[in-house]
């Protein structure tokens, strides 16, 4: 099979667009948008570091990041504390609010990664996965050489 004329961009966009629309739809009632899940994930997951980590680990802009937190906090899912080493850092806490979400927004994405991979056997859900992990390396190297 020739590859060279699949698009591998278009297939990337449109189960982008389709897991966003999934995970909005699991989340609508707890008021979590496409905008803000990826970060509260990563909050749960790591409760008490830094914006300015948070954006490194999405490889997210800083001002992204601090609007999405922003608005976290307005909703009540976490809150800020100035670090006390240093006096221009932010660390972000979850709240009770966000732990009470947790096991749906989890359950969630477990469903939709359910939903991505049947019909896959073991060996090309690993393969796929590893696959993702070594594009991504690649944008983020490509990125950091042409910025």
């Amino acid at each position: 099979m020739n590859y060279s004329n699949k698009s591998i961009g278009k297939n990337i966009s449109i189960l982008h667009r389709f897991s966003q629309a999934y995970i909005v739809r699991k989340l609508r009632e707890y008021n979590i948008g496409s905008g803000q899940y990826p970060f509260l994930i990563t909050l749960l997951k790591n409760d008490g570091i830094s914006q300015e980590e948070v954006s490194h680990m999405l490889h997210i802009d800083k001002g992204t990041t601090a609007r999405a937190i922003k608005k976290l906090e307005e909703q009540g899912y976490v809150y800020r504390i100035v670090d006390e080493e240093d006096k221009r850092v932010y660390k972000v806490y979850v709240t009770e609010k966000a732990q009470d979400v947790k096991k749906s927004l989890f359950k969630a994405l477990e469903a939709w990664r359910d939903v991505l991979m049947k019909n896959f056997n073991e060996d090309e859900k690993k393969k796929t996965v590893q696959i993702l992990e070594k594009m991504t390396e690649n944008v983020i190297l490509y990125t950091k050489e042409n910025d």
